[in-house]
């Protein structure tokens, strides 16, 4: 199957999840490191995968009031995902989220393509505001949040019952406006660039090429 590409930028391919992800999927979910802040239990299994793989099958990018995972890619393997939710009440109002393989870490990779993902919410979907969660002993996190321009909007305490203890959690949000005022945070892509990705994933899914 040919995924659909949603965005490429500079190093990365930002596209649909397919069953062909499943192994890359349960490998980086199943390290005791992403699953502690994360919702899902380690081991991360195949099937549990492919059930993820087979609810998001028909939606939609932007969909209001459903949860979706965009692939992250690079040099042909998936390394990551950008979660999205559009709010079903208030379709101008996203929620954000990301996981990051351990070994892809620390290179650019989480805030290209959280910027990338943003951009596409703010621009093609016209979202008015995104926000994002984050356990407040989550680094990586606070920091990824903070260097992508968001602002810190709430410090609640206690406030959410996460995997057998109350946990404190910090909320971040930006405004389209605020967005648009930003730099940019990627060099813009090539029409050579997106190309070369769609060529790359043919060759992967469907075994051609040398």
């Amino acid at each position: 199957m040919t995924a659909e590409i949603r965005a490429a930028t500079e190093h990365l391919v930002l596209r649909r999840m397919t069953n062909d992800d499943d192994d890359a999927l349960a490998a980086y979910r199943s390290d005791p490191a992403q699953a502690r802040y994360q919702s899902w239990e380690t081991p991360y299994t195949l099937d549990c995968a492919r059930v993820l793989f087979a609810q998001m099958r028909n939606v939609r990018f932007g969909q209001p009031g459903v949860w979706l995972q965009t692939g992250i890619e690079t040099g042909g393997r998936l390394i990551g995902d950008i979660a999205v939710r559009v709010e079903g009440d208030q379709a101008r109002q996203a929620t954000v989220g990301f996981t990051l393989a351990v070994d892809a870490q620390g290179r650019g990779f989480a805030t290209e393509a959280l910027g990338a993902v943003m951009s596409l919410l703010f621009t093609e979907h016209e979202v008015h505001r995104i926000s994002a969660a984050c356990d407040t002993r989550n680094d990586r996190s606070v920091a990824l949040l903070e260097r992508i321009g968001m602002r810190r909007e709430a410090h609640h305490h206690k406030s959410a019952w996460w995997k057998g203890e109350w946990t404190n959690e910090y909320v971040y949000a930006i405004l389209a406006e605020e967005w648009a005022d930003k730099k940019p945070r990627s060099r813009p892509t090539t029409a050579e660039h997106i190309l070369g990705s769609l060529g790359r994933l043919l060759q992967r899914t469907t075994g051609a090429g040398p």
